[in-house]
């Protein structure tokens, strides 16, 4: 894991512990590959001089639900995943995005002042007839609305113009990549019909404005990260977080987990008796961190994602 050098001095770098975030949405129960993915942003963090940020992604007021909140909270509790930053006086959590509304329009108001946003109409039915993909994947956006002048009544959606041209970034553990966020999905829904903040959005204001330095998250996300590199310069961020993408836990056939199909999901696990170190070296040898099926303290996490193993 020689390739994590980068984060040895990062901290001497900037001056101060460099942050990264785990940032669940509450939409279902965490399962296995949740705890993957704590594995290696708590991992990576104590290893080489980095802080946690705990952030409940909760962009999606239609999905998210208060009692999986509650529950995802007390699993990472129970996991022994402790934020440095996040939760207030008594555990109170100090960060969750729909409390932040606010804070993401006037963003959106400083692009809107560099004619970087339009309203848009079109439906993802409209879109996927035209560019010919199937409604639940993604298909890039034709462009439709952008010269049409939508009357801003018309619409609670709100597109960001992106450029042309490629975004290069270099990935802590797959190295140099290149994307060209503009051909992959075209201009960026940031606010849907419905009035709510999107994804892509929400997070690279976040980012910024929590000072998030390094990005740990699974692979199904890597091509995100050229139109959020993007969307970071466009809102004035000198330079964008670090990036690391690590392997995901899959079905024999493929398929990642889902919480929609309540894969390994932690409540399971704890009602079927099984230890937090348990869970912890299922979910490290699944990921490939450990070579066979052991208990895993948290506390052994930093040795599991060291420079040196």
């Amino acid at each position: 894991m020689t390739a994590f050098a980068a984060l040895a001095g990062l901290a001497t770098a900037l001056g101060r512990p460099w942050r990264t975030r785990f940032a669940p949405a509450p939409t279902g129960w965490l399962h296995l590959g949740h705890v993957v993915n704590a594995i290696w942003v708590w991992g990576l963090a104590r290893a080489h001089g980095g802080r946690v940020l705990l952030r409940i992604e909760d962009h999606d007021r239609g999905r998210c639900r208060a009692e999986h909140e509650r529950d995802i909270l007390d699993d990472l509790e129970w996991l022994g995943f402790v934020p440095d930053d996040g939760r207030g006086p008594g555990g109170r959590l100090d960060f969750r995005q729909s409390d932040h509304g606010a804070r993401y329009a006037a963003a959106l108001d400083a692009l809107d002042e560099a004619r970087r946003v339009y309203a848009c109409t079109c439906s993802r039915r409209d879109i996927a007839a035209v560019a010919g993909g199937a409604m639940n994947e993604e298909t890039r956006y034709p462009g439709t609305c952008r010269e049409r002048g939508v009357p801003r009544e018309a619409t609670a959606a709100r597109r960001v113009r992106l450029d042309d041209g490629a975004e290069a970034f270099v990935d802590l553990r797959l190295g140099p990549q290149r994307q060209r966020p503009s051909e992959q999905c075209g201009d960026l829904l940031v606010r849907d019909r419905h009035g709510d903040w999107t994804y892509q959005w929400c997070v690279v204001v976040d980012d910024r404005d929590q000072q998030v330095d390094v990005v740990i998250r699974g692979e199904d996300i890597l091509g995100s990260t050229g139109r959020q590199v993007a969307l970071a310069r466009l809102l004035g961020r000198a330079a964008p977080p670090r990036y690391l993408h690590h392997p995901l836990i899959r079905h024999p056939g493929g398929a990642k987990l889902s919480k929609a199909n309540r894969d390994t999901g932690i409540r399971d696990l704890r009602a079927a008796g099984r230890s937090p170190a348990e869970v912890l070296g299922m979910a490290a040898q699944a990921s490939g961190l450990v070579s066979e099926r052991r208990a895993v303290r948290v506390e052994e996490l930093a040795a599991l994602l060291s420079v040196s193993s």
